[in-house]
C-alpha cells in the first residue's frame, strides 16, 4: 500500500472512530415522544469513553460522563404536563450537538399482551372494528402520541426498541391497538394532559413468553419449564417439516411444475412461545423509560389444558417481574378479564378466575368483558367498550376521579341449607335481563359442578340445585361461551369467579 492510500486509510478510521463514537439517545427518545410527568426523568445514550454529556430540556441542564464502554445517565428532575419541547444532548467529543423535538410531557401506559390487545383500528380479516372507517377517520389527536413497536424474538435481552414514536393521526393510528388508542383518547379527554401509548404485542402468545428469565427463576415455575420443553419439541418437528417442504418446492420449481401451498403448522411458533422471548425483545428495551402504568389484554393462548390450570401464578408473577424490571415502585397494572367465546372448556373459566384472583395484588384493576365477546370470533368487534372500561378503572383507581370503575366482585359465599348466597363488593343496583339466572353452578365436598338456579337478592345472589342437597361450592360463567350477564347499577358487568379455593 503505498503512502497516499494508507494517508487516506488513517482518515477513513479517524473519521469512522469519530462517527462511532458520536454522542446517541435510544429510539424511545424520539422527536414526538411523551416523557412521564412528575417522576424523575430518566435520559440515557451512548457516545465515546469517558465522554462529558449535557443535557438540556425546558430550563434544566444536567451533565453526566459516560464510562468505558460509552454508555451514560442521567436524570432531570420532575415535570408538569406541557410542552412542546425541545431536548438537547452536547458531547464534548461529539460533532455537533444531538436534538430531539416536539417532545410532550404527560402520561405514558404501556399496552401489551396478544392479539385482543394487538387488535388495529383497521380490524383483522374477517373481525372487522365496531364503526372502523369512523373511528380512523377522526383519530387525528395531537396530545396523544403512539409508539408502535414492531415483533421481535430474542434469546437475549435488547437495550434498544426498533421503532419510534409518531404523532396519532389516520395514517398511525389505523395499525395501532384500537384499545390503547381508545384508552389513551379517554384519558386525554378527562385528564387533560398528554398522553402517551406504547403498542407491544404479539398476537397467540401466551404470558410465559412475556416474562423475563431472571422473573420465571425467581418466581420458581416448573409449569413454564415442562411447557417450554413440549414447545421445544413442537417447533423441533415444524421446523423439520418446513425443511423438507423447502427441498421438495425448490425439485418442483427447477422441473417447472407447479409449488403447492401449505397449510400453516399449528405448532409452529418461530420462537414467540419460548419463554421469555418478547419479554427480551418487546419489553426490555422500555424498562428504562418512565411510564405511568401498563394496560394488558391477553390470556387466550393461556387457556391451554397444559397451562390454565398455572395461570394463577404465571400472571401475578409476570406483573411482579415488569415492576422489579421496571424499578419504579409498584405502578398500576390494569387488564381485561378474557371475553366470551363459543368454546367450551373449562380452560377459560380457570384463566379468567385466575384473573380474577389476581386483584389480590396492589395497583392492579381489571375490566370485564363477557357481555362484548363474540361466541363465534376470539375477536370482538366491540374494542370501544373494553377501552372504556379500562379508562374508567384507571380514572377511579390510578386519577382520582369520582367514578365507579369496576365491576360486581366476588367476596365470599356462604351455606343457606340447601342453597349458596354469594356476597359481592361494587354491587349496588344489581340486575339481570334473566329471570331466574343461568350460567350458574354449585358443588358439594366432591366438588362436582351441576347446573343451578340463581337468584338476585339485593346485593347478593342465592344459588341452588336439586342435584346437590348440601352445596358448598359456587361459580359463574365457566365455560367459553356465556348467555347470562349480571350487571350492577352503573352498567358494569360480573366476571366469572369459583368459591373453590
Amino acid at each position: 500500500m503505498n503512502r497516499n492510500a494508507l494517508l487516506s486509510f488513517a482518515l477513513l478510521s479517524i473519521g469512522s472512530l469519530s462517527a462511532a463514537a458520536e454522542v446517541r439517545l435510544p429510539n424511545v427518545i424520539s422527536d414526538h415522544a411523551v416523557l412521564q410527568r412528575s417522576r424523575p426523568i430518566h435520559i440515557w445514550g451512548t457516545g465515546a469513553a469517558q465522554e462529558s454529556v449535557t443535557v438540556t430540556l425546558h430550563g434544566q441542564t444536567v451533565t453526566a460522563a459516560a464510562n468505558a464502554d460509552g454508555n451514560w445517565e442521567l436524570w432531570l428532575r420532575p415535570e408538569e404536563a406541557g410542552g412542546p419541547y425541545e431536548l438537547t444532548v452536547t458531547g464534548s467529543q461529539s460533532s455537533a450537538p444531538l436534538k430531539r423535538t416536539d417532545l410532550l410531557i404527560g402520561d405514558v401506559w404501556f399496552a401489551s399482551g396478544q392479539s385482543n390487545m394487538e387488535f388495529p383500528l383497521k380490524g383483522f380479516t374477517g373481525a372487522p372494528l365496531l364503526n372502523g372507517d369512523k373511528e380512523i377517520a377522526s383519530s387525528t389527536q395531537p396530545k396523544i402520541r403512539l409508539l408502535r413497536e414492531r415483533r421481535r424474538i430474542s434469546a437475549v435481552v435488547q437495550s434498544d426498541a426498533q421503532d419510534t414514536w409518531t404523532l396519532c393521526t389516520p395514517e398511525t393510528a389505523k395499525d395501532f391497538s384500537a384499545v390503547g388508542y381508545f384508552f389513551s383518547r379517554e384519558l386525554m379527554q378527562e385528564e387533560h394532559v398528554p398522553i402517551g401509548v406504547i403498542d407491544s404485542t404479539w398476537g397467540g402468545t401466551p404470558a410465559h413468553a412475556w416474562m423475563s428469565g431472571e422473573g420465571i427463576a425467581y418466581a420458581n415455575l416448573p409449569s413454564v419449564a415442562a411447557d417450554a420443553a413440549r414447545i421445544a419439541i413442537d417447533q423441533g418437528r415444524a421446523d423439520t417439516l418446513k425443511a423438507r417442504y423447502t427441498a421438495e418446492d425448490a425439485a418442483l420449481k427447477e422441473a417447472g411444475k407447479e409449488v403447492p401451498t401449505h397449510a400453516r403448522l399449528p405448532y409452529d411458533h418461530s420462537g414467540s412461545w419460548t419463554p421469555s422471548t418478547l419479554y427480551n425483545g418487546m419489553v426490555a428495551p422500555f424498562t428504562k423509560f418512565g411510564i405511568k402504568g401498563v394496560i394488558w389484554y391477553q390470556g387466550e393462548t393461556d387457556t391451554a389444558p397444559e397451562r390454565a390450570p398455572y395461570y394463577a401464578r404465571v400472571f401475578p408473577a409476570m406483573i411482579q417481574d415488569w415492576r422489579r424490571q421496571w424499578g419504579q415502585g409498584i405502578f398500576p397494572f390494569l387488564y381485561v378479564q378474557i371475553s366470551n367465546f363459543g368454546h367450551v372448556h373449562e380452560g377459560w373459566g380457570q384463566v379468567r378466575d385466575a384473573q380474577r384472583r389476581t386483584l389480590e395484588l396492589g395497583q392492579t384493576g381489571m375490566a370485564v368483558t363477557l357481555d362484548v365477546g363474540n361466541h363465534d370470533n376470539v375477536h370482538p368487534s366491540d374494542k370501544q367498550t373494553v377501552a372504556h372500561r379500562l379508562a374508567l378503572v384507571a380514572r377511579e383507581s390510578v386519577y382520582g376521579e369520582k367514578v365507579q370503575g369496576e365491576s360486581p366482585t366476588f367476596m365470599q359465599a356462604t351455606q343457606e341449607g340447601g342453597a349458596m348466597r354469594v356476597w359481592f363488593a361494587h354491587a349496588s343496583g344489581l340486575r339481570s335481563e334473566m329471570n331466574p339466572l343461568t350460567e350458574f353452578e354449585v358443588a358439594g365436598e366432591d366438588h362436582k359442578f351441576s347446573p343451578a338456579e340463581a337468584t338476585i337478592d339485593g346485593e347478593t345472589i342465592v344459588v341452588k340445585a336439586a342435584a346437590v342437597a348440601t352445596p358448598r361450592y359456587v361459580r359463574y360463567a365457566w365455560n367459553g361461551g356465556v348467555d347470562c350477564y349480571v350487571y350492577n347499577g352503573k352498567g358494569l358487568p360480573l366476571g366469572t369467579f369459583t368459591s373453590e379455593r
